[in-house]
């Protein structure tokens, strides 16, 4: 799916596609005062996976017109995957738009 996921957004124009896995979730040497770890925030279960996701746009107009282009293909691939059992847990995912304060 991710990859999938992946060639559709760069088709429509997105600037970069990321699926990352957790690999170093926890906070070693700390004295627990710094905030939730990504296993505590997903309550993550013994065999799951932290997936982080991101794509990159030029500007929050060009993401709306890249994402409404994405689903106008998806929704022509509901029939397809009518069956197809979700690889994660919606109720535990999350979403959001960022406007970049520091980059270089």
């Amino acid at each position: 799916m991710a990859k999938e996921g992946g060639k559709v957004w760069m088709k429509h124009g997105a600037l970069s596609y990321y699926e990352c896995i957790g690999e170093d979730l926890e906070i070693k040497g700390m004295d627990g005062k710094v905030g939730l770890t990504f296993p505590k925030l997903t309550k993550l279960k013994k065999g799951e996976a932290v997936w982080y996701s991101f794509i990159t746009y030029k500007s929050r107009k060009h993401r709306d017109q890249v994402n409404a282009k994405v689903m106008k293909e998806m929704m022509k691939c509901t029939e397809k995957h009518k069956d197809m059992k979700m690889p994660f847990d919606m109720k535990r995912m999350a979403y959001g738009g960022f406007t970049v304060a520091v980059g270089f």
